[in-house]
């Protein structure tokens, strides 16, 4: 029996452990799923004769140490910062380590002893990063191929919840992690590059500089620019490109509404709020807000805001129950962003039938022949339960497929690598074509730079 140990059993590891399992039979593997609660590593197991879990503090080094040897590969589910000590033990005994993190500096670092002992350190290969990279370095090299020269290059993702669980007028829920939601777009101003001049948005206009995006048969969405879109560009082979921009997807009138929230300054999470603990939801709001004798909390709101009372950005604020008196925050020694994290979850939390839904759009801009030309290529995918949800699926099977071509010695290039080479991309999305994760290609005239859609 080949042996894979998986650290880490959370959300994003379900669809992970069902394809290694529904694998095991015909591929000669057997599961270790180590996680801090055994009783959760257990429950993921789903009795299968082919896991077995133990409880696994990352924490301590012998614990660690003996799991990592007994490994052929190793599959690191643990938060992006914890990844490290695996990767270092990973060296040590001479183990494959497949990850869906971004990579750290420190993880680079590793890069040289991981292709001195002939190692595949799989890095970024979940949803985004990860199917984001694959599928678009699939059509950037068939575009190379042809001769063609990348133009524009711009890509987006987003998860939201599926059409038939929309219940809020924010058209949103938290699908993953929401801290990660109220802190997006903050340490730094977000760059780009519009045809060939460098852009940058700072965090309190990033909610207001949006592009529109059009998905057949699921409508019309909004993106806000990622963070640096430029990290990527000599990843892609796209030094000489003119466009490129990454962004992030929301339901049209989202991140209108958003920004309420950082012009107020309840996404700050650089300071702790006194007596937070029994400071109620109203009070939290006006906190943010001028004294006055006699205009109520929401008067001030509006007037600071500039909204009117029949404003749908009002509906939005009233649907959150922001303004009760009653609700106790109950978080001691909080920051703002984990005060209104704990407010949005009141409301944003997925229900028990409710399913979420991932969408990603890439548009690549570029000239073959003397010719100008664009493709569009779309993404959706629909979770099926609370359990093997869109983001798990999208997340968690990439990166049980890489484990297995590393194990089946399908993907043999050694080093600290993330999933751009064809010997990784195209097995890994042809197959996740039958789990439901399908691009959809369209070939349209080049649209190029248009300064009437660049923002609205």
């Amino acid at each position: 029996m080949r042996t894979i140990l998986i650290i880490g059993a959370g959300r994003s590891a379900s669809s992970l452990i069902q394809y290694l399992l529904n694998k095991s039979e015909k591929e000669n593997l057997h599961l270790v799923i180590g996680d801090l609660s055994l009783a959760l590593a257990q429950k993921k197991t789903n009795n299968h004769a082919n896991a077995t879990a133990i409880a696994l503090d990352i924490f301590d080094e012998n614990q660690r140490k003996e799991a990592i040897q007994i490994a052929d590969i190793v599959i690191s589910m643990l938060p992006a910062h914890l990844h490290i000590q695996v990767a270092k033990d990973c060296i040590i005994y001479k183990k494959h380590l497949v990850t869906a993190s971004y990579v750290s500096d420190a993880m680079q670092e590793l890069d040289a002893a991981a292709k001195e002992n002939n190692l595949i350190f799989m890095n970024e290969i979940g949803l985004d990063p990860g199917i984001d990279h694959m599928s678009a370095m699939k059509v950037i090299d068939e575009i190379k191929d042809k001769g063609g020269k990348i133009l524009l290059f711009e890509s987006f993702c987003g998860g939201l919840v599926a059409p038939e669980s929309d219940t809020n007028i924010w058209n949103y829920k938290f699908t993953w992690a929401p801290r990660n939601v109220v802190l997006a777009g903050q340490g730094g101003a977000a760059k780009f590059i519009q045809e060939g001049t460098y852009k940058y948005i700072p965090y309190c206009n990033l909610f207001r500089r949006t592009e529109f995006l059009q998905v057949e048969g699921y409508g019309r969405f909004e993106a806000y620019s990622n963070r640096d879109s430029l990290k990527y560009r000599s990843v892609y082979g796209l030094d000489n490109v003119l466009t490129l921009y990454r962004g992030t997807i929301r339901r049209v009138g989202f991140s209108k509404a958003w920004n309420m929230f950082v012009q107020l300054g309840m996404t700050d999470d650089s300071y702790v709020m006194e007596d937070s603990e029994n400071m109620s939801y109203r009070e939290f709001v006006n906190s943010f807000l001028p004294y006055h004798p006699t205009d109520s909390v929401e008067i001030k709101t509006r007037l600071i805001l500039k909204i009117d009372q029949d404003d749908i950005m009002w509906d939005k604020l009233l649907e959150l129950d922001l303004f009760n008196p009653n609700k106790k925050v109950s978080l001691k020694n909080a920051t703002p962003a984990q005060i209104l994290e704990k407010i949005l979850t009141d409301s944003w939390t997925l229900q028990q039938d409710d399913k979420d839904m991932i969408v990603m759009y890439h548009k690549f801009g570029y000239e073959l022949n003397g010719k100008k030309e664009q493709i569009d290529s779309k993404m959706v995918c629909i979770g099926d339960d609370q359990t093997y949800t869109a983001m798990a699926k999208t997340v968690g099977l990439p990166v049980a497929m890489a484990t297995l071509l590393i194990l089946n010695g399908k993907i043999t290039t050694p080093g600290v690598q993330l999933p751009i080479s064809k010997e990784v991309y195209l097995p890994i999305l042809k197959e996740l074509e039958e789990y439901g994760v399908v691009f959809k290609e369209q070939s349209m005239p080049y649209l190029g730079y248009n300064p009437d859609k660049e923002f609205s």
